[in-house]
């Protein structure tokens, strides 16, 4: 494999459903590969890789082909006690480039992806002995921002992922969600579509960390600061989503910032934050950004992609730091709000030392020991605690020593073993979490946007 350089999706055949996939179930296999991972682009990822092609769809039903990139340890054989973590990368771009598909693959020249910096994570889950899943949750199309159709590819993967034999998972596999930033807003959608989309999932529950919670008012903030970019980017994602707006956009915003959104379209996010930061839509137009997403065209858009509406029927984790400078802390108080309004059990963990990107990492230890609990079947916590820090206990601070030893390893090539896997539980019920807690099933939640395809052949 030296000086291998994969082909950008847009360009590898790999990613073009053959002929008649449509009428394939949702999360059928259409086509898989082994592939190589690597840390940068550079360094081995000692794992077990593949690469899955599935029929998934998209926001409005149409169906559509995704790809999920699937791990085991290193040297670990099919077994069906393992359990499947589905990581959903932040991506936070549209660019081929940025999709994990992409960036996490040896050779690949993806410096400045954001999925690159998070391969910690998805050795993290690997290391403790999981299936993990990373889905390409924005499409082929690069639809970053868009609702609800971050989870079909998602489940779709899940499907496609526990048919597939290398794996040696099967139907009764326990899976939980994960993702953090962009990966946390597409972990929530999923796990509100799950129930409708794909109730024979047996999803234990979903660590959200940092998950946006009202990403027109996270737009507004951004707009003109150091983390424009980040605002354009999800723009532009929204204009392949939301064809109603590209009039608007046209008719509403001076052409040089139209020209900056086309260069959001092909950029690697880090860079383009840098080249973006403190561009403001209302100096590109004769009105300022409130009376821009005022119009009645956004305000639909807008309402459309908050999530909350929908109560996930699984128990959440949810980690937000107070000071965050990118996703404010009352968004993500709001969202946990109506989640728990509306029945879901949450667990709150609000971090007031750490910023953005640092509880990412900072957290790793106590998101990872919420899953493991989940799949052991032991009862979800409730509740919202403030904490001076998410790392500030013994059971986290032995998380850190050991993903020290893992960071080591991975900067050094060295394989990731799995710790041995112990027996789940008979789960008497889907979620026994929320039957133990609760003591009742949850209400049934009205669904303002219903799922295209919740039954497969």
């Amino acid at each position: 494999m030296s000086g291998f350089r994969p082909l950008r999706p847009d360009r590898d055949p790999f990613y073009r459903p053959p002929a008649g996939f449509e009428h394939r179930p949702p999360g059928a296999l259409l086509r898989s590969r082994v592939v190589e991972l690597a840390v940068f682009g550079i360094v081995p990822l000692r794992v077990s890789a593949w690469q899955l092609l599935y029929r998934s769809c998209d926001l409005n039903g149409e169906p559509e082909a995704s790809v999920t990139t699937v791990l085991l340890p290193r040297g670990a054989t099919p077994d069906r006690r393992r359990p499947l973590v589905s990581f959903q990368c932040a991506i936070d771009a549209i660019a081929p480039q940025c999709f994990p598909s992409y960036a996490l693959r040896r050779g690949a020249r993806a410096l400045g992806a954001i999925p690159q910096l998070e391969m910690p994570l998805v050795a993290a889950a690997l290391a403790r002995g999981w299936a993990v899943s990373v889905p390409d949750h924005g499409g082929l199309g690069g639809r970053f921002g868009a609702p609800r159709e971050p989870g079909y590819r998602a489940l779709d993967g899940i499907r496609a992922a526990l048919a597939f034999e290398p794996l040696g998972l099967d139907a009764s596999t326990p899976v939980a969600l994960w993702g953090y930033s962009g990966g946390g807003l597409a972990t929530v959608w999923t796990a509100e579509v799950a129930a409708r989309y794909a109730p024979e999932l047996e999803i234990v529950g979903a660590v959200a960390g940092s998950p946006v919670g009202d990403p027109g008012a996270a737009f507004v903030r951004m707009n003109g600061t150091l983390f424009a970019g980040f605002a354009m980017v999800f723009l532009a994602g929204l204009r392949r989503a939301y064809p109603q707006l590209e009039p608007v956009a046209r008719a509403r915003v001076r052409a040089r910032y139209l020209d900056m959104l086309a260069k959001a379209e092909v950029g690697l996010t880090l860079p383009l934050l840098v080249r973006l930061a403190g561009r403001d839509v209302g100096r590109h137009s004769d009105h300022d950004v409130e009376t821009l997403l005022g119009l009645p065209e956004m305000q639909e858009v807008i309402t459309d992609i908050r999530p909350g509406e929908v109560a996930p029927d699984m128990p959440l984790l949810i980690v937000q730091g107070v000071n965050d400078e990118i996703i404010a802390v009352a968004d993500i108080d709001a969202l946990v709000g109506r989640y728990t309004a509306a029945g879901t059990h949450v667990h709150y963990l609000r971090d007031r030392l750490s910023t953005h990107l640092p509880l990412q990492f900072i957290a790793i230890p106590t998101m990872l020991d919420w899953i493991a609990d989940r799949f052991a079947a032991i009862p979800a916590p409730t509740g919202t605690r403030t904490v001076r820090s998410v790392a500030a206990t013994r059971r986290a601070l032995r998380g850190h020593r050991t993903m020290a030893r893992l960071t080591a390893r991975l900067l050094t090539a060295r394989p990731i073993r799995p710790e041995p896997l112990v027996p789940q539980l008979d789960r008497p019920a889907r979620h026994p979490e929320v039957a133990r807690v609760a003591g009742a099933q949850l209400p049934p939640v009205p669904n303002p946007h219903p799922d295209p395809a919740p039954a497969r052949a």
